[in-house]
């Protein structure tokens, strides 16, 4: 039930059709007796700048979940970002303090990487390809740089997008060696698909999936199905793998505290979503 003093945190991005957050965190906050709700918002890119700016006059918003197409965009929107955030060039969270100002953070690299720690996978001393320099890929690659990999290459359609990166890398981490310019998972520790490429039918693999070994574990960001043709593929040559929604719920106990709504696990958040089969 939503009340007159209900705590509002939007759930900002285009389209809105495929948001699952709303699905996990409201029935974890009714489960949890507490008054607030994720509000899907949608804003054509064109729109964002103005329509946040309007947002942060609510005093009743607490922040907001940032996701496509306005990660990258909300940087430079912040009057404040976290390291996390710098580095990775993206902002997946935002919050409205008690001054007015917005604090922008970065959780996608956080928890991609936890879900990775709590199946096992050490990332110490790894090499690791991130294919996708956008948002999420610019995450993932700042968290596994702070796990300490050892080797990391870089691909991106945009090869600006991935230079880019690599020099924030290099400032951050001077002691990554870091590639750029090839998609072969051919002797990596673990390959990251980054990119949309799984999100509608059709859609061709984003690796070469003949040059993946078997132990090379494989992770997934796409959320529209569990099992992606990627991770269908790499569990057929007997790869370790990480699901989309993974990442999803680990980072979001990660958010709940930055929001300053308690702690949860990932646990408890899947055993109170209320998600379409397969998800």
């Amino acid at each position: 039930m939503i009340t007159g003093k209900t705590t509002l945190v939007a759930h900002l991005g285009y389209p809105t059709a495929g948001f699952k957050a709303p699905m996990i965190y409201n029935p974890w906050f009714e489960r949890r007796g507490i008054d607030a709700v994720v509000v899907p918002m949608g804003f054509k890119p064109e729109d964002y700048a103005a329509g946040l700016n309007g947002l942060r006059r609510l005093t009743n918003l607490r922040g907001a979940l940032v996701t496509m197409p306005h990660k990258v965009a909300t940087l430079a929107l912040m009057d404040e970002v976290t390291p996390t955030a710098a580095v990775a060039g993206a902002c997946n969270a935002i919050l409205l303090r008690e001054d007015g100002s917005l604090l922008g953070d970065q959780f996608d690299g956080a928890g991609f990487v936890r879900g990775l720690q709590r199946k096992g996978f050490a990332l110490g001393g790894k090499r690791v390809l991130v294919s996708g320099s956008g948002g999420v890929g610019c995450a993932i690659a700042a968290s596994l740089a702070a796990a300490g990999v050892a080797e990391m290459q870089l691909f991106d359609s945009n090869a600006a997008a991935s230079d880019a990166l690599a020099g924030r890398l290099a400032q951050h981490y001077p002691q990554l060696k870091v590639g750029l310019g090839r998609n072969d998972p051919a002797g990596m520790d673990l390959i990251v698909n980054a990119t949309p490429l799984g999100s509608r039918e059709g859609d061709p693999l984003p690796f070469d999936v003949d040059r993946i070994a078997p132990t090379t574990f494989v992770g997934e960001v796409v959320m529209r199905q569990r099992i992606t043709p990627l991770l269908a593929a790499a569990q057929a040559r007997g790869c370790p793998i990480q699901v989309g929604t993974d990442m999803l719920f680990e980072m979001i106990p990660a958010y709940l505290e930055f929001f300053g709504f308690g702690i949860a696990t990932p646990e408890e958040l899947r055993e109170s979503a209320e998600l379409p089969d397969g998800a």
